[in-house]
């Protein structure tokens, strides 16, 4: 693993769905096996140069997501390596059996991409926010869990994952994201990524939540807090040693997802404090609620997903470590 830092943070120019179509179009040149699935989002989605390029290898089932599984499912058992997606309340949620079942329970080999991620889903609503898809998949055995941060993250990541073997679970930016990591930046699933170092206070966080954990660690430096900032950009499997060496090292734990705060990213770095060292955990997320519709920075700030939440949550814990 090789992650180097932005130079800048900027809002990358290219959309994240775009660079998906052109990572699976670069696979898919070298791999015949690499087949796409489709719930009839193929534009939403940016995968219309896909389905040009390789209609043979393009499968719209239509607005049938559970049946979309079974088939990629399906197209697995033949040898085929399938990457299926949807926005990710139906690629989750709606698909769950078919995912515990035909791809866990089989042992067989497939890709989910799960689009617009908790708030991001801003305008589609409340019905399109997955607030709860990684909770959700987090209790299927052996599944993976990952969401990249940035256009470079997610081109490693997709490619990563075409080489291996087993059932995996994407959570896609659909838009464009905040460029975190420099090009040539690699990543190894499973390891936490440390994007700041820091003494007093760990705030773990993934997706848009890592951009604001940076903000908030720019405002605590302000006020005297050295914070440490981890991208746990792999959920499943956590990185169980990052976690004890920060709790051991910091003393104090924050956690930052745009997920609700139930069985997420907070739930599992609990899990694993609880079990190996006791150090104060505070939790940043959608606190047990669900979605709505407006944009995205509105819906932040309704649900407490901001740099401001996470400086809040910072305090608490460090005046807990007394």
């Amino acid at each position: 693993m090789s992650a180097i830092l932005a130079k800048q943070r900027v809002k990358e120019e290219q959309e994240m769905r775009n660079v998906y179509c052109q990572c699976l179009l670069e696979l898919a040149g070298k791999d015949p096996r690499v087949v796409v699935l489709d719930a009839d989002l193929m534009s939403s989605m940016g995968m219309v140069p896909f389905g040009k390029a390789y209609p043979a290898r393009t499968f719209n089932v239509g607005i049938q997501e559970a049946n979309m599984i079974g088939v990629a499912a399906g197209l697995s058992a033949t040898g085929k390596i399938p990457f299926a997606h949807s926005f990710a309340p139906f690629a989750s949620r709606r698909c769950f059996d078919q995912i515990f079942l035909s791809c866990g329970y089989a042992n067989l080999n497939v890709r989910i991409i799960g689009s617009d991620p908790g708030v991001t889903a801003a305008f589609n609503g409340g019905t399109h926010m997955p607030i709860e898809d990684l909770g959700i998949l987090r209790t299927v055995p052996n599944i993976t869990l990952l969401e990249p941060t940035d256009s470079i993250m997610l081109r490693d990541l997709v490619k990563q994952t075409a080489g291996l073997y087993g059932v995996y679970y994407i959570r896609l930016l659909r838009k464009n994201a905040i460029r975190i990591y420099e090009e040539g930046s690699t990543f190894e699933i499973g390891k936490a990524v440390e994007v700041k170092d820091g003494s007093d206070v760990t705030i773990i966080a993934t997706g848009i939540m890592v951009e604001e954990a940076l903000k908030a660690a720019n405002i605590l430096a302000i006020e005297g807090i050295n914070a440490r900032v981890l991208n746990m950009f792999t959920l499943k499997p956590i990185d169980k040693a990052a976690i004890i060496r920060a709790a051991q090292e910091t003393g104090a734990i924050v956690t930052a997802e745009n997920h609700n705060i139930i069985n997420g990213l907070g739930s599992a770095v609990a899990e694993v404090i609880a079990e190996n060292v006791l150090v104060p955990l505070e939790r940043v997320g959608v606190n047990d609620h669900f979605g709505e519709v407006g944009p995205q920075n509105y819906l932040q700030e309704k649900f407490g997903l901001t740099a401001v939440n996470i400086v809040d949550k910072v305090k608490k814990a460090v005046a807990r470590k007394l």
